[in-house]
């Protein structure tokens, strides 16, 4: 009994079931229906994404028995035989083995002669970029003005090398990389109508693999379907595509967030062991490190990519997100040297290694923290207790540890608390900064406070004038007395007084400038 591949099964038989290129299927929808249809049309983008599909249906549309259209009905003889590549009329060119001068002449004698059975004689040129210089020379005049019923569709991976003469003269289509989401939704509508079991894990495994061209997923899902025996299973498709077992990713990145740079490198023992390759490990780890920055800022967006939520969510509560950007900085620059390390361990643990020695300027007073300690309660467990001791003397550095925005900074460095329990804590905003409050701002102001102080006390916010100097005004004022003792020793300085006094000079008070001024 023979086997038809699923690429060749499920290829696309109408434009209707094209995944993506909606902005090529229109186009020629659109033309078909008011019949404007172009004599010639470049179809580019990379392998798989559907070029020479794409104009396959275009010569059945505009060949279908029961007339142009962009629906053309698969049922007559015509479209059988284009779908099985025997249409007499469709003329179906691979340039690469054709790039002769002679061959292009050769192919070009017909083009006088009316189409045997159908509408229009169609040239399809594969890879027309492989054409030689005088092979073009050959096909311009007639791509410029063919016959009436003559139709061009070219197809390459690299229009760049196509002469401008030949861009000129026809309708580019550039068709784009499939992504990882439109891949995994037509692997899962396939193998649903083909009854085969499977694991969204391991259909997203695919879909990356295949690198935005839908044909490579179907031909990795064939080989994933031999090799799980009719099924598609997580841990059978990672053996086969060679991907590490995330528990190793995870067993990094929780031994990252404790400093314990022991239990990473056991752990990169244990996958030097199961012979893991070490580069498709970093990519594992930059793209848990991506999922992990995605929880913190958008988890709907995660959860829609059919992830283990529990596990990126324990991830981030031990992993803020100035370290996952310090993390995967240096995992990017780790994975352009790691070809130039003596040998992937090394390399790899190198890259682990100067991660944990690294942390963010503005966590180095947390950076040595425990994560059990950190988890779920911002920086240190500080707990109730620590509200009390909230006061205008020490606001100014509880402000800056804050992890907030500029706004919600600033903000914060013009309040001061007037009144402090254990539930609440109420700040006065000065009034000459009221513009700098809003909802937004107050709501950030207050989480960051909660995370920072580990407790769920209320945070209100009063407009007025305080009696004590909020931090804003605090850095004026020292700011202020800086300017002003710098003045004081330029004009008290002998040897200025001595200048002013020989040469009649004068001090130019704006060109003195204190190191935070300038």
């Amino acid at each position: 009994m023979s086997y038809q591949a699923l690429a060749r099964k499920w290829r696309p038989r109408l434009f209707t079931e094209m995944v993506g290129q909606q902005h090529a299927v229109s186009a020629l929808s659109n033309a078909l229906e008011s019949n404007r249809v172009h004599h010639a049309f470049l179809f580019t983008g990379t392998r798989g994404v559907g070029k020479t599909t794409l104009a396959r249906i275009l010569a059945k549309a505009l060949n279908c028995e029961q007339g142009v259209s962009a629906t053309p009905c698969n049922q007559c003889a015509t479209c059988a035989a284009i779908d099985e590549g025997r249409f007499i009329d469709l003329i179906e060119v691979d340039a690469a083995s054709r790039t002769k001068v002679d061959d292009t002449r050769e192919l070009l004698d017909n083009v006088q002669y009316a189409p045997t059975r159908g509408s229009y004689k169609i040239y399809l040129i594969d890879e027309v970029h492989m054409l030689s210089g005088h092979s073009f020379n050959a096909l311009l005049k007639t791509l410029e003005e063919p016959p009436p019923h003559v139709k061009f569709l070219l197809a390459t991976t690299d229009p760049q090398k196509l002469p401008m003469t030949v861009l000129s003269r026809c309708l580019q289509f550039n068709l784009k990389a499939l992504s990882v989401d439109q891949i995994s939704g037509q692997l899962e509508h396939i193998l649903d109508q083909e009854r085969i079991p499977f694991d969204a894990v391991a259909i997203r495994l695919i879909a990356q693999s295949a690198d935005g061209s839908m044909r490579d997923a179907l031909s990795i899902l064939d080989q994933g379907i031999a090799h799980g025996g009719g099924e598609v299973r997580e841990t059978p498709i990672r053996d086969m595509l060679g991907t590490i077992d995330q528990t190793y990713i995870k067993e990094l990145l929780l031994g990252l967030a404790d400093q314990d740079g022991q239990a990473v490198l056991q752990c990169v023992d244990r996958m030097s062991t199961s012979s893991c390759d070490f580069a498709s490990a970093l990519n594992e780890l930059l793209r848990a490190l991506h999922n992990v920055s995605l929880y913190h800022q958008a988890s709907a967006i995660l959860e829609a990519k059919q992830v283990d939520m529990d596990w990126h969510r324990e991830l981030a509560q031990s992993l803020d997100v100035e370290t996952l950007q310090l993390f995967y900085q240096i995992g990017l620059i780790g994975k352009r040297d790691l070809p130039l390390a003596p040998d992937p361990r090394s390399g790899f643990e190198m890259i682990m290694l100067r991660m944990l020695a690294f942390r963010p300027a503005d966590r180095e007073t947390t950076a040595n923290v425990p994560r059990k300690a950190r988890r779920g309660t911002g920086p240190v467990d500080k707990g109730p207790a620590q509200v009390a001791a909230i006061s205008a003397n020490n606001w100014s550095d509880v402000a800056a540890r804050l992890d907030v925005s500029a706004l919600v900074r600033e903000l914060a460095m013009n309040v001061v608390p007037t009144t402090v329990t254990r539930e609440v804590v109420e700040l006065t905003l000065d009034e000459n900064h009221e513009h700098l409050l809003n909802p937004e701002r107050r709501d950030a102001l207050a989480a960051a406070v909660r995370r920072e102080l580990g407790t769920d006390m209320k945070l209100n916010i009063v407009v007025g004038r305080a009696d004590r100097e909020t931090p804003a005004g605090m850095r004026e004022r020292r700011k202020s007395e800086r300017e002003q003792a710098a003045h004081e020793a330029i004009e008290n300085d002998p040897n200025v007084k001595e200048i002013i006094s020989r040469f009649d000079a004068t001090i130019v008070s704006e060109s003195i400038k204190t190191r935070d001024s300038q």
